[in-house]
């Protein structure tokens, strides 16, 4: 059993109270990881830390924090077979794509995030009223607290520290209580080159969230997790007005018109809903076929999920590994067994008879839009599949849910295209394909997805504030 530890104004330290969480490999379902319970001492201990760092790393130049995140990239990339071996045994990701589809981006985004810090943007200084001159400063806010999910601990990390630091704030970060693993060995790596208390990461269950953002130190709270999590943590951030970023889920419409070229769709859309076992908040697990070629997109989802996505343990060349842990197996499978009487499972759906957490691959055809398995986010290797006429149509089906982070239209109809972009109420909208992310692109949604964007300079932008100076020319 390996013993993990809190990292703190740069030290790995035991939780104050001494109580653990144990860590479930979900490949097994063994134990194979204890991890600190931190309770509100060990908050106040990484809270006092970020402040007491916060003046010193405001202060420092865009350069110097420049060259940090630079170091901390390369210092990442040079130990990719670790963070692969270690978020595999944690999360039961396949290897092979956690090391091709998840260390280059999250590598990228901090090198990305570096450059952002030399390159904030703003309105020129300029006379407004006579005699008097005007310009804005762009500041960091001061401590953020950061909760990760536990879909990607270790990217959804970079997501957080990377640009609030770049912009010179100081973190206290808590991941998942069943996915710490990754974030805690980045945060030694990183307090290798950051000065104490700028990087704090803290182990620890739902109550030690709840207590983060209730703390009176932070100025800023950002959360990725469900709904519920975002509603809370709203609720509890208005009582001290904290600023608050939300990235809260999806239910990304996939949109397939009569003219898209259906076996390149099929295999795209198969990919996109299928990687990390449907695990995604963007995943292409809600597909909407026009009439005139739905059953025969049914019979190729059925065969992509069937004969081409491959499941399988971490060391396997597969796409699907396991759910996380145990009750999101229980959320997933419950699922597939209220599927409605008037629905179809074409593939999947079958209990695996294998240790762990693993569901097979499924496809379910014919539902209709007031089902569960379409208003509800499944976070599951599940696609759906709903039959519609026209764009009017579609366009309703497709907004016709509470989320609103991705989709994606598939048509060889460029104006089709084009109206789909803009009528969908969605944060990205994807064109004959779905799923590919880049840094210098917002990653943010609407509604019941959040507010605030990852990624991108909007994303980085997030992490400061702006202030309006005014001088008196005369003096």
């Amino acid at each position: 059993m390996k013993k993990l530890q809190n990292f703190i104004n740069g030290k790995s330290v035991d939780g104050a109270s001494g109580e653990t969480t144990t860590l479930i490999n979900p490949s097994t379902g063994e134990a194979f990881a204890t991890a600190p319970k931190s309770s509100a001492a060990d908050i106040d201990k990484a809270m006092k830390a970020a402040s007491d760092a916060f003046p010193g790393w405001r202060d420092s130049t865009p350069s110097e924090r420049q060259r940090a995140l630079l170091k901390i990239a390369d210092a990442i990339e040079a130990r990719a077979d670790e963070f692969v071996n270690l978020e595999s045994e944690n999360c039961g990701k396949p290897k092979s794509l956690t090391a091709s589809e998840e260390m280059p981006p999250m590598v990228d985004q901090i090198r990305f995030f570096a450059g952002a810090a030399r390159n904030l943007e703003g309105r020129s200084a300029g006379e407004y009223m006579h005699g008097m001159t005007s310009y804005i400063r762009r500041e960091p806010i001061g401590v953020c607290a950061q909760v990760t999910p536990w879909n990607y601990p270790m990217m959804m990390a970079v997501w957080k520290w990377a640009p609030a630091i770049a912009a010179g704030n100081t973190v206290v970060l808590k991941p998942s209580d069943t996915t710490p693993v990754s974030t805690l060995f980045m945060a030694q790596i990183m307090g290798e080159f950051l000065p104490d208390g700028v990087i704090n990461v803290i182990a620890g269950e739902r109550e030690t969230g709840a207590a983060l953002v209730d703390h009176a130190t932070p100025a800023m709270v950002s959360v990725t997790g469900s709904v519920r999590a975002g509603m809370e943590v709203a609720s509890a951030a208005s009582k001290s007005l904290k600023r608050v970023h939300l990235e809260l889920g999806g239910k990304a419409p996939v949109v397939v018109f009569n003219d898209a070229d259906l076996q390149a769709a099929a295999e795209g859309i198969a990919v996109a809903g299928f990687f990390n076992s449907g695990q995604d908040c963007t995943a292409a697990t809600r597909v909407l076929v026009q009439e005139g070629v739905y059953e025969e997109m049914v019979k190729l989802l059925a065969d992509q999920a069937t004969n081409h996505i491959g499941m399988g343990m971490p060391d396997e060349d597969v796409i699907v590994g396991p759910v996380n842990n145990a009750s999101q197996f229980e959320r997933v499978s419950g699922f597939i067994s209220r599927t409605p009487s008037h629905a179809r499972i074409v593939s999947g759906g079958a209990p695996t008879n294998r240790p762990g957490y693993f569901v097979a691959p499924t496809v379910i055809a014919d539902l209709k839009q007031t089902d569960e398995l379409i208003q509800s986010e499944i976070f599951g290797p599940v696609i759906t599949i709903q039959k519609f006429k026209d764009e009017a149509e579609a366009v309703a089906m497709a907004n016709g849910v509470d989320y609103g982070l991705a989709s994606s239209v598939w048509t060889k109809d460029h104006g089709r295209a084009m109206r789909m972009s803009k009528a969908f109420d969605f944060g990205c909208v994807w064109i004959n394909t779905h799923i590919p992310i880049v840094a210098e692109m917002p990653h943010g949604g609407f509604k019941r997805s959040g507010y605030g964007k990852d990624l991108s300079n909007y994303g980085f932008e997030d992490y400061t504030r702006i202030k309006h100076v005014m001088t008196n020319l005369n003096g």
